[in-house]
C-alpha cells in the first residue's frame, strides 16, 4: 500500500502544479479560459486574484513533494496535513464554485489519505 500511496500522492501533487499554471500563468489564455469557463473579460478583471490562488496551488504540491522526499514519521506528517489541506480546500471549492472540484480536487486527496493511513 506504501507505493499506492506514494503514487496517489504524487498525483494530487502534479495536479496542484497542473493548477498553479493554469491559474498563475494561462488565465486570461485560451486554455486556461477553456479549463475555467471564462470569457476573456472575466479572465482579465480576476488575474491577479487567480495568480495568487495558483500560488497557493503551487504550495500544497510543494508541501506534498516534500512529504513524498521526506519519508518516515516527519514525512508522513507533511503528506497528511497538505492532504487535509487540498481535501477541504475541494470541499470548500465545491460547495462555493463548482460541484466538479469535489470530484477534480477533493476526491483524488481523498483517494490519497486513505490510501497514506492504510499504509501506516
Amino acid at each position: 500500500m506504501t507505493i499506492a500511496a506514494s503514487v496517489l500522492i504524487a498525483l494530487v501533487a502534479l495536479l496542484h502544479v497542473y493548477f498553479m499554471v493554469l491559474e498563475m500563468f494561462l488565465w486570461d489564455k485560451p486554455a486556461g479560459m477553456r479549463a475555467f469557463g471564462n470569457t476573456q473579460q472575466a479572465a482579465t478583471a480576476t488575474k491577479v486574484l487567480a495568480a495568487n490562488q495558483g500560488l497557493y496551488n503551487g504550495f500544497l504540491a510543494a508541501g506534498l513533494i516534500v512529504g513524498l522526499v521526506m519519508g518516515g514519521d516527519t514525512g508522513f506528517a507533511f503528506k497528511l496535513f497538505f492532504l487535509l489541506c487540498v481535501l477541504i480546500a475541494g470541499i470548500y471549492g465545491a460547495a462555493t464554485a463548482s460541484k466538479k472540484i469535489l470530484y477534480v480536487q477533493a476526491l483524488p486527496a481523498a483517494l490519497a489519505l486513505v490510501a497514506l493511513w492504510l499504509s501506516k
